[in-house]
């Protein structure tokens, strides 16, 4: 099993990126896909999922600015991130959750700064 995230970067305040996370090994469309973030000194938290049936929820601090999709047929999830603030920069991790399966991807780094 192989999560792979891209798209992180620097960006300015306010900017936009997109997060991707290809996934491998796994019956892709079965799984509730997750997005975490850790920044340093703080706890992980639980940014967006997107369950199996397309449902999704968001952290509060990220409502209105954040939006998770997913592409089943490219075994994809996406996270478009809009508005970004400083207290957004941390390392995104992709995470698939179904049942007692659990995997994780490396993480990619996301920095918002002037």
């Amino acid at each position: 099993v192989q999560l792979v995230e891209s798209g992180g970067g620097l960006v300015q305040p306010g900017g936009s990126l997109r997060l991707s996370c290809v996934a491998s090994g796994i019956t892709f469309s079965t799984y509730d896909m997750k997005w975490y973030r850790l920044a340093p000194g703080k706890q992980r938290e639980l940014v967006a999922v997107i369950t199996g049936g397309g449902t999704s929820d968001y952290l509060d601090s990220v409502k209105g600015r954040f939006t998770i999709s997913r592409d089943n047929a490219k075994n994809t999830v996406y996270l478009q991130m809009n508005g970004l603030k400083a207290e957004d920069t941390a390392v995104y991790f992709c995470n698939a959750d179904w049942h007692i399966q659990n995997y994780w991807g490396q993480g990619t780094q996301v920095t918002v700064s002037s």
